[in-house]
C-alpha cells in the first residue's frame, strides 16, 4: 500500500459569480502533480469543491489514505461535520452545488479521506501555490463553461 497522499486545494473567482478556477497539488512520496483549470462563469465555493474532486479523481489506487488541506470551511466543514451526508439523504433539496456534491461523494467513498482546514493566505507554501494556479487558470484566454452552474436556479434556492 502506498504512503499517505497529501492534497492541497484552492478555488478562486473574480467576482462571485464570475470567472473562476481551481488549483490542486498532490504529493505522494517523491511524486508531485499540479492541476488547474479555469471557467467563464462560476462561484468561489464551486471552485473550492471542484479542486477537491479533481484531486481525488486523480488518484489511481482505490482505498488510498488521503489528507486534504483546504482553506475552504464550506468544503471541510460540510464533510468533517457530516452535513453533506444529511444533504444527500434529502436529495440535496435547497442546497447549492448538488451536481458537484454528488460527484464528490462518488469519489470520496473510494478512498479514506480526512480534511484539514488551513487558514488561506497565511504563508502555507502549497496553499499559496494552489491559489496562484487557480488565479492563473481563470486569467488565461480560453475558459471552459461550468456546465453545472446555473445562476437562475441558485437564486430560486434562496427564495
Amino acid at each position: 500500500m502506498p504512503s499517505e497522499i497529501t492534497i492541497y486545494t484552492d478555488g478562486a473567482a473574480s467576482g462571485n459569480p464570475g470567472p473562476g478556477g481551481y488549483g490542486v497539488v498532490l504529493i505522494s512520496g517523491k511524486h508531485r502533480l499540479e492541476k488547474s483549470e479555469g471557467f467563464r462563469l462560476t462561484t468561489n465555493n464551486r471552485m473550492e469543491l471542484l479542486a477537491v474532486i479533481e484531486g481525488l479523481e486523480a488518484l489511481k489506487i482505490p482505498g488510498s489514505m488521503v489528507v486534504v488541506y483546504t482553506d475552504s470551511k464550506y468544503v471541510a466543514d460540510s464533510v468533517e461535520k457530516g452535513w453533506v451526508f444529511q444533504w444527500e439523504s434529502k436529495a440535496f433539496k435547497k442546497k447549492k452545488n448538488p451536481d458537484l456534491w454528488v460527484r464528490f461523494l462518488k469519489i470520496h467513498r473510494k478512498h479514506n479521506v480526512r480534511f484539514v482546514w488551513i487558514k488561506g493566505h497565511a504563508n502555507n507554501t502549497e496553499n499559496e501555490i494552489c491559489d496562484r494556479l487557480a488565479v492563473a487558470a481563470y486569467s488565461k484566454g480560453e475558459l471552459l463553461e461550468d456546465i453545472g452552474y446555473n445562476p437562475e436556479k441558485e437564486i430560486n434556492i434562496l427564495l
